[in-house]
């Protein structure tokens, strides 16, 4: 970051003030540290309030965990929980725990300071939790949430259900890349045999089955199968169903692959007072700068180098006129 204000100092200085030059490294780590983090991802909300016309539609929610900021061989104390805009395309928020664990509290704290309303809330297996369930219903959304062992009881009840009754919807993709052929059979049922009428679900309605199988052609890879589980609020078919799904993963290649392999975030060593969350939330602001520009028609990478190679750029994703 010094580097690069110093070689860009003269064209800073028409829109920032610097009294006293480009601050010190030292000077920006503390200050990385001392920031209010909850205030910080607060404004960081309310920014992306005001800079998009988000859609209503799916919310994918999932947790990243900071590998850089782990000491002495332990395990990384941070642990982000994000909630990723899937039709926009952007980071709306995120919330801090200290393990992957504590996502079960940190995800209602996310949904209390977002406004999901309207939308869908996609989470994995960790957060699929009766509470988390009502928090989702009370702010006016619906919610598709995973189902494996964790809910043990649940899980059985809804193997029984595809076990012995008849989906009242079907849907079945095909897509061939990179010499393997997935097909994924999603089925749906909505008038429920074993789950009980009066469940601590909140406003459970559907149960859904997604097999995936894996045919490698070309190869000696044996084919591959799987079947996944889950619960949701919301009334839809099988189709919309598999997009939902589909989707949650935008999660885990368009933010949390990026965040890694553009902005090398996992390499990141900042670990003291708020510096690794704080910095967390300045990739994400970058990131949302980023993607939802659309006239550059290449990667982050190729973005970010742009801007830093070309002024004009630069102040067109930061929106400054100069």
């Amino acid at each position: 970051m010094v580097e690069f204000a110093k070689s860009k100092e003269e064209f800073l200085r028409t829109f920032l003030e610097l009294p006293n030059g480009i601050p010190s490294e030292d000077t920006i780590n503390r200050l990385f540290s001392s920031i209010d983090s909850e205030q910080f991802e607060l404004f960081f909300i309310q920014w992306v309030s005001s800079i998009s016309d988000l859609n209503k539609g799916q919310i994918a929610i999932d947790g990243k965990t900071i590998r850089g900021a782990k000491m002495h061989g332990k395990k990384s104390p941070i642990h982000m929980v994000s909630a990723w805009a899937c039709e926009n395309n952007l980071v709306l928020g995120q919330v801090k725990t200290e393990e992957k664990s504590n996502e079960i509290t940190a995800i209602p704290k996310l949904l209390d300071i977002l406004d999901v309303s309207g939308n869908i809330i996609s989470i994995d297996a960790m957060g699929t939790q009766k509470e988390i369930a009502k928090k989702i219903i009370k702010k006016e959304a619906d919610y598709v949430l995973a189902v494996k062992e964790n809910q043990s009881q649940l899980l059985e009840d809804i193997q029984d259900e595809f076990r012995f009754y008849k989906p009242s919807s079907l849907n079945i993709t095909h897509d061939v890349d990179h010499g393997r052929i997935e097909t994924r059979v999603c089925s749906v049922i909505s008038d429920f045999q074993f789950i009980k009428n009066d469940n601590d679900w909140k406003n459970l309605t559907s149960i859904i089955k997604v097999e995936s199988t894996r045919e490698f052609k070309n190869s000696n890879k044996e084919t591959e199968k799987s079947i996944r589980y889950y619960i949701s609020s919301a009334h839809e078919n099988a189709e919309k169903f598999q997009s939902i799904i589909r989707s949650h993963w935008a999660i885990e290649n368009k933010l949390h692959w990026s965040l890694d392999v553009a902005f090398n975030e996992d390499a990141s060593r900042k670990r003291a007072g708020n510096a690794a969350q704080n910095y967390s939330v300045l990739l994400k602001i970058a990131l949302n700068l980023l993607k939802n520009e659309k006239t550059e028609k290449q990667g982050i990478k190729g973005k970010r180098l742009k801007a830093a190679w070309n002024n004009q750029y630069l102040l067109k994703l930061l929106n400054i006129k100069v």
